[in-house]
C-alpha cells in the first residue's frame, strides 16, 4: 500500500543532509541532535519513531534520518524533521536573511542599540526590541534586514514587524517583504462622465 504519506513525505525525509565541512552534528541516545557551525548552535529534539545516523553521501558527510515504521505520523515528522535539521545546517553555515521595507510619506527606520525605531505614520515612533539571536542592520532610511541562524525565528520576526502595519492598497503605504509584490487597487475617479 503506497499512501500519500509514504511517497510524498518519506522520499523528502530520506535524503541526505550533506554536511559542510565546518559543520558538526552530535546525536545522543534520546535524539537530541545539536548542530554547530561558524555562526553559531542550534539544538532539536527529535520525537517520533525516527533514527538520526551519520553516513556518507557522494564522498561527503552526511546525516540520515530513518523511519523506523510506515505509520502516516512517522512519516509525517520523517520529512519534517528532515527539512528543520536541513535549516539548522544552513542557519548555522550561512545563516538566514529576510528584508522588510517601508513605504509611507515620511516614514523611515533605524536601529538604537538593540530596539528599532519606527516612524511610520502613527503619532509616536514605534520601538521594537530585537530578540537575541538576530540581528537588524539598516541598508537605508526606508529597509531593514534581519538576520539569524534559525530560519523560524528570522521568518516569525520579520512577519511581527510587518504585521505593526499593513500595508493599504490604494497608495502601499505601509510595512512589507522587500521582494514582496504589493497589490495595489485603483483609486476610484470621480470626474464627470464617469458612473
Amino acid at each position: 500500500m503506497y499512501g500519500k504519506e509514504e511517497i510524498g513525505m518519506s522520499r523528502i525525509g530520506k535524503t541526505p543532509i550533506v554536511l559542510p565541512e565546518n559543520v558538526t552534528v552530535d546525536v545522543s541516545d534520546t535524539n537530541y541532535v545539536t548542530v554547530t557551525g561558524p555562526k553559531g548552535k542550534l539544538e532539536q529534539q527529535i520525537t517520533g519513531n525516527i533514527s538520526v545516523t551519520r553516513g556518507e553521501h557522494e564522498g561527503k558527510n552526511a546525516i540520515i534520518l530513518v523511519a523506523n515504521d510506515e505509520l502516516a505520523d512517522t512519516n509525517a515528522k520523517h520529512g519534517l524533521y528532515r527539512a528543520l535539521l536541513h535549516n539548522m545546517v544552513v542557519g548555522v553555515s550561512q545563516g538566514f536573511t529576510k528584508s522588510v521595507s517601508v513605504n509611507g510619506v515620511g516614514f523611515k527606520v533605524q536601529v538604537q542599540g538593540n530596539k528599532i525605531v519606527m516612524n511610520i505614520g502613527f503619532s509616536h515612533p514605534v520601538n521594537v526590541e530585537i530578540p537575541a539571536g538576530l540581528t537588524v542592520t539598516c541598508p537605508s532610511a526606508t529597509e531593514m534586514v534581519i538576520s539569524g541562524i534559525s530560519k523560524e525565528q528570522v521568518g516569525q520576526f520579520a512577519a511581527d514587524i510587518k504585521a505593526i502595519k499593513k500595508v493599504e492598497p490604494y497608495h502601499g503605504y505601509g510595512i512589507y517583504y522587500t521582494n514582496e509584490h504589493v497589490r495595489r487597487k485603483e483609486i476610484k475617479k470621480t470626474s464627470s462622465g464617469k458612473k
